[in-house]
């Protein structure tokens, strides 16, 4: 099969076109032809810090749409033509491959109504926002609608997801950051409140427009940078919760108004096999539903082309500017 992987960590000069056996789906694995990718940032950050072992490839990609073309002995939910989408396991290899293997507990049937390359923007984004909002900040949906939650980064793929699912799931006021015109109309397209250019001081910029301190804050990048504003702003007894690496973070900050700090890492199911694993599948559908009765919309912003090695170059190096809204996508081989 045809598939894009990299020998050595490094740029994104380092992926290159290959040829790999066809998988075989085993236990509750199904096989998937894979249709459409989109990329991400974790892409970037595991092709520039992890090295296969000697002599093996690293195949790349958490997000696909595609055709179940065979299952294992152990699936229950999936048979042959189902088309499904899904955010992959980052302990096995990824989704730039014309095949892929993937447990059925943390796919579910795409939406129908959009097409493959669509559907492709949002798995790892819906499931991110998804499990940052209801699971770790517990955002209900019966919030006071004076209430309000703070999105740094509401641009991004993460954050474009978590607009949209805040405005069909629950009455928060959302305010979300942006910085160039561009971006800023987008996140007002997608449903946000209030926008603030994250280039100014977030706290008078509310202040200025007297708006009421946020109960939630969602950080999505360079937290490191917005700590001591978020600690300044955000409400007593609030929480907070961010999906970025930063090389430091000092959460004594946040002692004296007793704030919560939430880690979300939509591959820690996944990866440790918990319990609730098909709680990623269940939440696909939920999201899926959610587009199909027009609530949530793709948050696709570019179609780069095939799914091959200079392509992906290509969007790897757009991803890694830090000036791309929305997501980029590749369709067929």
């Amino acid at each position: 099969m045809k598939a894009v992987g990299y020998l050595q960590a490094g740029t994104a000069e380092q992926l290159q076109d290959i040829e790999l056996p066809t998988p075989i789906p085993k236990n509750r694995e199904v096989l998937v032809a894979v249709k459409a990718v989109s990329v991400n940032p974790v892409d970037c950050k595991i092709r520039t810090r992890v090295s296969p072992e000697q002599g093996q490839y690293k195949i790349l990609g958490w997000d696909a749409v595609g055709e179940v073309i065979d299952v294992g002995p152990d699936v229950e939910h999936f048979k042959v033509g189902d088309q499904v989408w899904y955010a992959g396991d980052l302990t096995k290899a990824g989704t730039n491959a014309e095949f892929h293997v993937v447990d059925e507990r943390i796919i579910s049937l795409k939406p129908q109504n959009l097409s493959f390359a669509e559907a492709a923007a949002l798995p790892l984004t819906a499931i991110t926002a998804w499990e940052m909002l209801f699971d770790r900040l517990q955002v209900q949906q019966h919030d006071h609608p004076h209430e309000s939650i703070l999105i740094i980064g509401g641009a991004g793929g993460v954050g474009s997801m978590a607009i949209q699912l805040l405005k069909a799931k629950t009455q928060l006021q959302v305010i979300a950051t942006a910085s160039r015109a561009e971006t800023q109309a987008w996140v007002k397209q997608l449903g946000a409140d209030i926008v603030l250019d994250h280039r100014q001081s977030l706290v008078e910029q509310l202040q200025a427009q007297n708006i009421t301190a946020p109960r939630y804050v969602f950080s999505t990048t360079h937290t490191g940078s917005y700590l001591s504003q978020i600690a300044e702003l955000i409400a007593p007894q609030g929480r907070f919760g961010l999906i970025d690496d930063p090389e430091q973070l000092d959460i004594n900050l946040f002692k004296r108004k007793s704030i919560s700090v939430h880690w979300e890492f939509m591959f820690t199911r996944s990866m440790f096999q918990t319990p609730d694993m098909t709680a990623q599948s269940h939440l696909l559908q939920q999201v899926a539903q959610l587009i199909e009765t027009g609530k949530i919309k793709t948050t696709l912003n570019q179609v780069v082309g095939s799914i091959n090695a200079e392509n992906i170059r290509q969007a790897h190096h757009a991803i890694e500017s830090e000036q791309t809204q929305g997501k980029l996508v590749l369709e067929g081989f």
